[in-house]
């Protein structure tokens, strides 16, 4: 067996403080992990919404190879040229006739070829194209120039993220979800070799309602008034799993999660 590959998948970074830990630590980050390649969600990044091409230049120059994204990468409209113009960020592949960008980049790693997808679901969220079938061509599609593939899957719904997993098991190498900005602890390797989390969790503030200020957050519920919803400003937790991939096959070796605390 080849020497195995290291990916480390970063959560939706979310506001400035998601970004004042990147920015000051993703080096570090790297090497405490010994990575071969980050890729990091930064749907949230521009104060909750939304990414824009600063960022996404900042996160590149701090060691990002591929920055995923979501349903609110719409939401900054400074970023849609910038999707066409750099081919590491990303937007959900199964928006349909979209002319914005594209859903997924193979990158070179240790002279290794190395696909990132990215999906978004649809239980709970916009009715764009089927992730399943889009999914799957887009699989088989990537194949061809790559062993090693890994998903984003930017999703609401754990049903909907674990029938994906299970439908794209033995032919891409991890699927990760994103979206609920809660980390939950079931990874595992299914059976066909894919590596699974349900959600890899936030870099955003950790004394937070996923994310946003606390006291907003409870009075929108308890009044269901429609309440803009700040970003909390502490310190980050920084979230994500690091993957273990054989590259010859493709197969997902081990998964583990990962979480930090930042001084930022």
């Amino acid at each position: 067996m080849a020497e195995k590959l290291r990916v480390l998948v970063l959560g939706d970074i979310v506001g400035q403080p998601g970004c004042r830990a990147l920015f000051a630590g993703l080096r570090p980050l790297i090497r405490k992990y010994d990575a071969d390649l980050l890729v990091v969600n930064g749907e949230n990044a521009a104060d909750g919404f939304g990414i824009t091409p600063q960022i996404a230049e900042q996160l590149f120059a701090g060691g990002a190879g591929v920055i995923t994204t979501g349903n609110h990468v719409w939401q900054n409209r400074d970023i849609l040229p910038f999707l066409n113009s750099n081919e590491r960020i990303l937007r959900p592949a199964n928006y349909p006739h979209c002319k914005y960008g594209r859903g997924s980049v193979v990158v070179e790693v240790k002279g290794r070829k190395v696909a990132v997808a990215n999906l978004q679901g649809r239980m709970h969220m916009t009715e764009i194209d089927c992730p399943f079938s889009v999914g799957r061509e887009l699989a088989r599609r990537l194949r061809d120039a790559a062993k090693t593939i890994v998903v984003d899957f930017h999703a609401e719904a754990p049903e909907e993220k674990e029938a994906l997993a299970f439908h794209l098991d033995g032919m891409v190498s991890a699927v990760v979800g994103t979206h609920t900005h809660v980390q939950t602890a079931d990874e595992r390797i299914l059976r066909g070799g894919t590596a699974y989390i349900t959600d890899i969790g936030m870099t955003g503030p950790r004394s937070s309602v996923i994310g946003v200020d606390p006291e907003t957050a409870m009075r929108r519920s308890m009044t269901q008034m429609p309440l803009k919803l700040p970003v909390a400003d502490n310190p980050a937790v920084i979230n994500g799993v690091l993957l273990e991939i054989d590259p010859d096959s493709g197969r997902a070796l081990a998964i583990r999660r990962v979480r930090e605390q930042s001084r930022y």
